[in-house]
């Protein structure tokens, strides 16, 4: 049976992880011009909340959209990265993983797209 971890070391390893994920989406941001354009997508997002004074839920609604589309990039992002290192020779499957992917991020983008329009969009409550 393992010895129980001292509550200190317990919450070392919970800030490192915070550390290991904040380290990997700046990884991404420096490598990956689509999450590059993600984040200028999400200051413009959030600019327009500020500028047409959104309610609480319009905000939750573009949070959400714009969350999931991050995620979907990321998780993009690591699919590729694993996918390249085990099959650095072209592979049809290792193909199709990559495009799934892709799809992925395509189809949340294109969520968030609508969501903005039905946030920010005339004749949508601005």
């Amino acid at each position: 049976m393992a010895e129980p971890q001292p509550k200190d070391s317990l919450l070392r390893r919970r800030i490192a992880s915070f550390g290991h994920a904040f380290r990997g989406v700046a990884s991404a941001l420096r490598s990956e011009v689509h999450l590059r354009f993600h984040a200028l997508a999400t200051v413009v997002a959030v600019g327009f909340g500020f500028y047409f004074d959104i309610s609480g839920l319009e905000w939750a609604l573009v949070a959400l959209a714009v969350g999931t589309v991050w995620a979907a990039e990321l998780m993009n992002t690591a699919i590729e990265a694993v996918v390249d290192l085990v099959s650095p020779e072209y592979h049809p499957l290792a193909g199709k993983a990559k495009d799934v992917a892709a799809g992925a991020v395509l189809i949340t983008a294109v969520a968030a797209l609508v969501v903005g329009l039905l946030v920010f969009g005339p004749g949508y409550g601005h």
